[in-house]
């Protein structure tokens, strides 16, 4: 499977688009908020730039897509205010890899930009946005050309799945009965793009620039714990129940493995540290109830109809949360004619689960500075 061709999010606006049922990452985005606004001070006071390069690295489409943007501008218009200076330009990079669904992005930028005018109390700078299509572990950008780097659920994201792990049978991703060999090689292969994710990083930034990042996370050191890899240890009983009645053929599913690591914290402090670029100023991290119906929804904090979490079943709410993730990836290797029957059987389990128990996604936020 070559991940940057089938790694994609859904994309449009119907039922089961990324668009409509990006819930759990926009819950992400509001619990870091402090973190950017904390990294966009500094950044304008230690720096006081005249034009601004703003980058979000596997924004995907959708209304999240534009929040953050939305976000940090504002706080930058505030401190101009506060500190009686001019509004500077503001150049957006919107990066993802090339099947993401830009067209929704660009479609929805004008009324991006109505809404930041009326949002804000003074006329703001020019801003212009562009598209970057492309893997984020590789460069992207001239040589210290930017300033502010985001990235929220998109670096747990590996840029291939781990070789030598033919033995993982049964699972789709670091599962319970996963050998340690699998989970090693899961391991190092984070290591090995988050290195490379913070180096190319490191030549396109400014110095003092900084960059603001939230995955996937575990709660324990223990790599086998109920931590980010559990979604997917119960998405794997969906397709082992098709395989043992033959419906998938077994062959297929031990081939098919999901290019996602969930790091404990002090493995993303660890990688930072060794490739020597940046320093921490943050590492903190937050929690979101797989049950949508749990997290304390206020609608103002949200860009999208919230109608689609209000279901009692929290199962369904999840199930169509993972669909608008990991379709494309299961069409890709077992074709369309499963995908409903995979997801019936998947939000069956989801709800069985959390009716036991209350499982949540552990999320690592990092905030850092580019050094010399």
């Amino acid at each position: 499977m070559e991940v940057a061709q089938v790694l994609r999010m859904n994309g449009g606006m119907g039922y089961t688009s990324y668009a409509n049922n990006s819930w759990v990452q926009q819950k992400v985005v509001s619990l870091t908020k402090p973190i950017r606004e904390e990294a966009i001070s500094y950044l304008y006071r230690s720096t006081l730039p005249r034009s601004i390069a703003i980058a979000d690295l596997g924004c995907s489409s959708g209304p999240n897509t534009l929040s953050v943007v939305n976000e940090v501008i504002k706080s930058i218009e505030k401190l101009c205010q506060e500190l009686n200076h001019q509004s500077p330009e503001y150049q957006v990079f919107l990066n993802d890899l090339p099947g993401n669904d830009f067209n929704n992005i660009f479609e929805s930028l004008d009324s991006f930009r109505v809404k930041l005018r009326n949002e804000t109390k003074a006329g703001i700078g020019p801003c212009f946005f562009s598209g970057v299509p492309g893997s984020f572990y590789g460069r992207l950008f001239p040589r210290k050309s930017l300033h502010f780097v985001h990235a929220s659920y998109s670096l747990h994201w590996l840029s291939q799945v781990p070789e030598g792990i033919e033995n993982n049978k049964g699972n789709i991703c670091v599962g319970s009965t996963s050998p340690p060999n699998v989970v090693r090689a899961y391991y190092e292969q984070f290591q090995r793009d988050f290195s490379f994710f913070l180096k190319c990083r490191a030549e396109e930034m400014i110095e003092g620039g900084r960059i603001v990042l939230t995955l996937l996370g575990r709660a324990r050191d223990d790599q086998y714990s109920n931590g980010g890899f559990y979604i997917w240890e119960l998405m794997a009983m969906a397709l082992n129940e098709m395989v043992s009645e033959g419906i998938i053929k077994k062959e297929q599913l031990d081939s098919f493995n999901i290019p996602q690591y969930a790091p404990f914290p002090s493995e993303v402090k660890l990688e930072v540290e060794k490739e020597g670029s940046f320093s921490v100023d943050r590492l903190e991290t937050s929690e979101v109830n797989w049950n949508a119906n749990d997290n304390n929804w206020n609608p103002r904090d949200y860009e999208f109809s919230l109608s689609e979490i209000e279901s009692s079943d929290g199962g369904y709410n999840l199930a169509k949360c993972m669909r608008a993730v990991a379709e494309p990836l299961l069409v890709s290797h077992f074709g369309e004619a499963i995908i409903e029957d995979v997801f019936s059987r998947y939000q069956k389990i989801l709800s069985n689960t959390m009716s036991k128990e209350k499982p949540r996604f552990v999320n690592v936020t990092v905030s850092m500075t580019r050094t010399s």
